[in-house]
């Protein structure tokens, strides 16, 4: 067992975990934290995306271990107060929330996106979702979202 202590949606956790233990599944079974979605295992299909220091990355890819002294953001973070982050409020408008599945992992890369650049072009919302897989929205939905969020709605 490897002690870490890392921040999570703002809160500080220690504890010990197994070498090879994946950050999906640290959050998923040890914290509870249920939005990142276990699909493919393999990081090609982005459901278990999650912010690590302030990136997108696959949390099934990422060693529990690595996260030590990190800071970490799910879904979970996002609605402040009882309020809705505004990109759940896009989504939910526009239709980008079908099955869900995808969902949180979307919306944590497009978080990420908007966070190091609040004004994104439709091609940089594209690249920055390209490795979250939808199979029911089309993604025109969602990048109206991101877009809407941004203020670029309509200036493609």
């Amino acid at each position: 067992m490897i002690k870490i202590k890392a921040t999570i949606n703002g809160e500080t956790y220690e504890r010990e975990v197994n070498p090879s233990q994946t950050l999906l599944d640290f959050l998923r079974e040890d914290l509870n934290i249920t939005s990142p979605k276990k699909g493919c295992d393999t990081g090609e299909c982005g459901a278990c995306t999650v912010i690590m220091n302030g990136r997108p990355v696959n949390s099934c890819l990422v060693l529990a271990p690595e996260i030590d002294r990190a800071v970490i953001e799910t879904v979970e973070s996002l609605a402040k107060d009882g309020k809705l982050h505004p990109l759940q409020d896009a989504f939910i408008k526009n239709g980008a929330i079908q099955c869900g599945y995808c969902t949180p992992g979307m919306l944590m890369s497009a978080k990420a996106l908007l966070d190091r650049n609040p004004d994104p072009t439709k091609d940089e919302v594209i690249e920055a979702i390209a490795g979250n897989l939808c199979r029911c929205t089309g993604y025109a939905s969602i990048v109206d979202s991101v877009l809407e969020v941004a203020g670029r709605k309509g200036k493609r």
